[in-house]
This record gives C-alpha cells, structure tokens and sequence, in this order.
C-alpha cells in the first residue's frame, strides 16, 4: 500500500503509525512536509516551501492555510508528474494542507485529522474568569473554524483521538469523524523499578522526599500553571521534605502571551521566590529523563482548561503516576476520580494544595490510584491496539475508495 502523510512538522501526530507501516515492506510510505531534521528510517520526505505568516487579520488562519493548501497541492502535483499515486492521503486538517488534495487525485482516499473545533462559550474560552475575552475577539475564536468546516465539506473521512474532542464538533459532522484512542508504549513508560534517589540538572531528590511534579510544553494558564504556583507555598509549608520538578518551557503554545515577560516570571513575582533547593524549574527535557521523571514522582500534576489533553497525561497514566487532576472534561475521559488518580476544581489553588497532600498522606490511595492509573493504561492506551484500530480505518477506506 502506498501512503502519502501530509504534516507541517514531519511527522506530527503521525510517528508511531509511520513506523508502523515501514516496518512492512509491502507499504510504501511519503511524508510532504515543511523543512526540518527529523528522520524516520524507511519514510521518504518530500519538502514543500511553507507560506509566510500573516499578522493582525482575523482571518489571518484562513489566509495562511489557503496558501499552505496551495502549496501543497502544487508539491503533490509534481509527485503526480511523476508517475506518483497513493492509496491513500493522511494527514492534520488543522494546517490547511489537505484543502486542495482532491484536486490533484480526485480519486484518493483522504483520511484527516481533526483535532478542536472552537466555540465562543462552553469550552475553554471563557473558562476562567481571571482571563476574560473582550466580546471584540469572539470573531477570531469563530474564524479559527474556517479551516475545520471547508474541511468538513470537502469529500473525505475523518479521525480524532478522544470522545471529547470529537463532541467538540457539531452534531451533523460528527458522523463523519471516527474516535482512534491514541497509544502509548506501555513497554518504555511503566512504573518505575524503585529507585527513589534521582537528579537532574544538579537537583537531586533523595529517597525519604516527597516529589510533585508537573510538565507542559510551555508553562501556562491553559494548563493551570497559575493554579499550580499559587499552589506552591502551601505544601512547600505543609510538607517540610516535598520538593517540586516543573517542566515546560518560557514559551506560549496556547492563550494569550504577556507582554514582555513570562508566565513563570510573572507568577514567581506574585508568589515571591521559591527555594531552589526545593523546587526546580527544569524547562524542556529529554525524554528518557521525562520518563524517569514521571516513574519517582509521588504526586503527579496535571491540569487543563477543556481543550485537547496533552500526551503527557497518557505516558503518566501509563507509569503509574498518582494523578491529580484538573474536574474538567478532557480529563475526566482518563482519570476516574478516587480510581485511577483524584480530580480537582482546575483553578482553585487551596484545593489542588489540599489534594496532593491528601495523595502524600495516605499511602493506601496512593498506590490504589497509581495501580488504577497503569490499569487504564493497558485496558485503553496499548499501543497494538490503537495501531490495529487506526490500521484497519486506513484499510477500509483503501478498500472502499471512499474518503
């Protein structure tokens, strides 16, 4: 079979199922991307030359996305030139890149991925109400969906990760989308062996410490790093041997941005400064030092506006962290209260700082939840199962020619 990915940033959401499909030699795999470095060993890439951004319009997305659409379409047609025809088109409907695809191959399947659909209220704009909207940018929340329902009308099939995210979407495009639980490899992210001492970046936690950790792409708002702050100086002072490793970076992957400053800079100026013996601001890191992370944590902290879960909450489940949890939606689809980890009002600090000490405290639940937590993550994130899943989707539509 031959696939054809289409993905700004080679290879996305994509990896596990590309290596999926190159370890078979009867599958021919070709990913279009944007310029960058990263490999998969047995992919080809095919580079198409991304379009400027465009500043300030509210429909700057859209206008983005239809010269990225453009772009790509102009790529594949020299693939086409060439004698080139896949079986099949997958790729990210976000990014614009599969607007014109049928236009080169009218007869390829096209299989996206659609991962938000953005609303005015009831989802995370508006959610907390320490960052209000003006009612001047609901227009720009509304065109961040010109991309999603041009999508919507095109021919095509679609797939998303959660039952959340899919009921994100209106009732009448919800048919045409199928929910693939994404996997996690249940063999690297397992609890640890019991090694408690652990460093990292010259901070060492010894083996009769409390460890909470935290990790985001960027530390933000939208994944309660406010909450997690103000949160701070609480078990810092309750819990005289806890000490705290946040990951994420200085950056801002979703919401608003501060002009300059960080949110960690502005947070620590709220909060006064925090002991660096005690708690470490570790920024990115890799993963094997994320998953030795994740394996001595003793409370995991994991939070977020409902909007799309991260993947780390999913490699936390998966190590047997004991998770506490922001009470919102997408969580909610992972963690089972007082099951597979405890949840938490997502934006009161008082509350957070109460249940993880609650975690620290009884041992029972602990290691009740941390059993719950690898439970799930066997019974719904098996990494086999998600690739048999997602395979069989792409195997119908080939079948079929529909999509």
């Amino acid at each position: 079979m031959r696939v054809l990915f289409v993905h700004q940033n080679f290879p996305g959401q994509f990896l596990h199922m590309v290596r999926h499909l190159v370890a078979d030699p009867a599958h021919e795999v070709l990913f279009l991307t944007e310029a960058n470095a990263n490999h998969i060993a047995g992919a080809r890439k095919v580079v198409y030359r991304g379009p400027p951004g465009v500043d300030g319009a509210v429909a700057s997305d859209l206008v983005t996305a239809m010269a990225r659409a453009a772009a790509v379409a102009e790529a594949a047609g020299r693939l086409k030139a060439l004698g080139y025809r896949p079986d099949i088109v997958i790729g990210h409907h976000g990014w614009g890149e599969l607007l014109d695809m049928r236009d080169v191959w009218p007869d390829v399947p096209v299989l996206g991925y659609f991962e938000f659909f953005y609303r005015t209220e009831g989802l995370d704009v508006g959610f907390d109400p320490e960052f209000p909207l003006p009612p001047s940018a609901l227009a720009a929340v509304r065109a961040k969906n010109a991309v999603n329902l041009l999508a919507l009308t095109n021919p095509g099939a679609g797939q998303t990760p959660t039952w959340f995210q899919h009921g994100t979407y209106p009732d009448w495009a919800q048919a045409r989308i199928t929910v693939v639980p994404e996997g996690v490899d249940l063999d690297r992210c397992r609890p640890g062996a019991g090694a408690r001492v652990l460093e990292m970046a010259g901070f060492r936690v010894e083996a009769g410490d409390e460890l909470v950790t935290y990790v985001s792409r960027d530390l933000e708002p939208y994944r309660g790093f406010h909450v997690l702050m103000r949160a701070l100086p609480t078990l810092l002072r309750e819990r005289p041997r806890l000490k705290a490793i946040i990951v994420g970076g200085d950056g801002v992957s979703y919401g608003a941005s501060l002009q300059g400053t960080s949110w960690r800079a502005h947070l620590l100026a709220e909060t006064g400064p925090l002991d660096p013996a005690r708690v470490l601001f570790a920024g990115k890191v890799d993963y094997t030092a994320f998953i030795a992370l994740l394996q001595r944590s003793d409370a995991h902290v994991y939070l977020t506006y409902p909007f799309v879960a991260s993947w780390s909450l999913r490699e936390a489940m998966a190590c047997g962290c004991a998770i506490v949890g922001s009470d919102t939606a997408p969580v909610r689809e992972f963690v089972e209260d007082g099951v597979s980890g405890v949840l938490t009002p997502c934006l009161d600090p008082m509350r957070l700082a109460a249940r993880v000490i609650e975690v620290l405290e009884d041992r029972g639940l602990s290691r009740s939840i941390r059993a719950g937590a690898r439970a799930f993550a066997e019974r719904e994130l098996r990494m086999d199962e998600h690739l048999r899943r997602y395979g069989a989707l792409i195997e119908s539509l080939v079948e079929s020619g529909v999509g």
